[in-house]
Protein backbone atom coordinates (compact mmCIF):
# COMPACT_ATOMS: atom_id res chain seq x y z
CA UNK A 1 0.00 0.00 0.00
CA UNK A 2 1.25 3.24 -0.95
CA UNK A 3 0.60 6.81 -2.55
CA UNK A 4 1.31 8.45 -6.03
CA UNK A 5 2.39 11.84 -6.21
CA UNK A 6 0.29 13.10 -9.34
CA UNK A 7 2.23 15.94 -10.91
CA UNK A 8 1.15 19.56 -9.91
CA UNK A 9 0.37 20.60 -12.93
CA UNK A 10 -2.03 17.58 -13.80
CA UNK A 11 -5.22 16.43 -13.24
CA UNK A 12 -6.24 14.04 -15.98
CA UNK A 13 -9.62 12.99 -16.90
CA UNK A 14 -9.92 9.06 -17.83
CA UNK A 15 -14.47 9.72 -18.14
CA UNK A 16 -15.94 11.86 -20.79
CA UNK A 17 -18.78 12.32 -18.69
CA UNK A 18 -16.57 13.74 -15.42
CA UNK A 19 -15.24 16.03 -17.81
CA UNK A 20 -18.56 17.07 -19.05
CA UNK A 21 -20.01 17.39 -15.75
CA UNK A 22 -17.11 20.01 -14.59
CA UNK A 23 -17.44 22.14 -17.99
CA UNK A 24 -20.98 21.66 -17.73
CA UNK A 25 -21.76 22.70 -14.02
CA UNK A 26 -18.56 24.43 -12.69
CA UNK A 27 -18.03 21.47 -10.19
CA UNK A 28 -17.32 18.08 -10.39
CA UNK A 29 -15.32 14.90 -9.32
CA UNK A 30 -13.55 11.90 -10.55
CA UNK A 31 -12.31 8.27 -9.32
CA UNK A 32 -8.42 7.62 -10.24
CA UNK A 33 -7.25 3.95 -9.22
CA UNK A 34 -5.18 3.36 -6.66
CA UNK A 35 -4.13 5.76 -4.00
CA UNK A 36 -3.22 9.03 -4.86
CA UNK A 37 -2.28 12.36 -3.58
CA UNK A 38 -3.88 15.15 -5.11
CA UNK A 39 -2.73 19.18 -4.35
CA UNK A 40 -5.76 20.05 -2.51
CA UNK A 41 -6.44 23.44 -2.37
CA UNK A 42 -4.26 24.34 -5.46
CA UNK A 43 -5.17 25.14 -9.14
CA UNK A 44 -3.85 22.79 -11.83
CA UNK A 45 -4.58 22.35 -15.55
CA UNK A 46 -7.00 19.60 -16.84
CA UNK A 47 -6.44 17.62 -19.51
CA UNK A 48 -9.27 15.10 -21.56
CA UNK A 49 -8.68 11.59 -21.44
CA UNK A 50 -6.63 11.99 -25.23
CA UNK A 51 -3.73 14.62 -23.51
CA UNK A 52 -5.62 17.60 -24.77
CA UNK A 53 -5.07 20.85 -22.13
CA UNK A 54 -8.81 21.76 -21.56
CA UNK A 55 -9.36 24.04 -18.29
CA UNK A 56 -7.87 25.74 -15.19
CA UNK A 57 -9.66 23.57 -11.83
CA UNK A 58 -8.82 23.93 -8.24
CA UNK A 59 -8.75 20.89 -6.25
CA UNK A 60 -11.20 21.15 -3.23
CA UNK A 61 -11.10 17.45 -1.97
CA UNK A 62 -9.21 14.63 -2.63
CA UNK A 63 -10.14 11.15 -0.30
CA UNK A 64 -8.35 7.98 -0.75
CA UNK A 65 -10.07 4.76 0.36
CA UNK A 66 -11.15 1.16 -0.42
CA UNK A 67 -13.91 0.97 -1.70
CA UNK A 68 -16.46 -1.88 -1.33
CA UNK A 69 -15.00 -3.78 -4.04
CA UNK A 70 -11.95 -3.94 -2.05
CA UNK A 71 -10.11 -1.61 -4.52
CA UNK A 72 -7.65 1.46 -3.30
CA UNK A 73 -9.37 4.45 -5.11
CA UNK A 74 -9.07 8.59 -4.97
CA UNK A 75 -12.06 10.47 -5.35
CA UNK A 76 -11.23 13.97 -6.72
CA UNK A 77 -13.67 16.53 -6.58
CA UNK A 78 -12.93 20.18 -8.08
CA UNK A 79 -14.06 23.53 -9.36
CA UNK A 80 -13.89 25.33 -12.48
CA UNK A 81 -11.63 27.93 -12.46
CA UNK A 82 -12.26 28.53 -16.38
CA UNK A 83 -11.81 27.08 -19.88
CA UNK A 84 -8.47 27.48 -21.52
CA UNK A 85 -8.17 29.92 -24.49
CA UNK A 86 -7.23 28.28 -27.88
CA UNK A 87 -4.30 29.20 -27.38
CA UNK A 88 -2.94 28.57 -24.28
CA UNK A 89 -4.92 25.10 -24.62
CA UNK A 90 -2.09 24.49 -27.24
CA UNK A 91 0.84 25.48 -25.87
CA UNK A 92 0.07 23.71 -22.45
CA UNK A 93 -1.10 20.68 -24.30
CA UNK A 94 2.83 20.84 -26.25
CA UNK A 95 4.21 21.00 -22.97
CA UNK A 96 2.30 18.76 -21.46
CA UNK A 97 3.38 16.09 -23.74
CA UNK A 98 6.59 16.54 -23.49
CA UNK A 99 6.95 16.77 -19.40
CA UNK A 100 4.48 14.22 -18.42
CA UNK A 101 2.71 12.03 -21.48
CA UNK A 102 5.34 11.82 -24.20
CA UNK A 103 8.08 9.00 -24.31
CA UNK A 104 10.46 8.71 -20.61
CA UNK A 105 13.72 8.14 -21.71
Amino acid sequence: MGFQTEFNSVCKFKSEQELYELLEYGRGKMVKSGFRVFPTGQKVVAYTPDNQAIAIVKIVASIAEINFQGEEVTQVEMELVRRLTEEEARIQTALAHEMFFGEQG
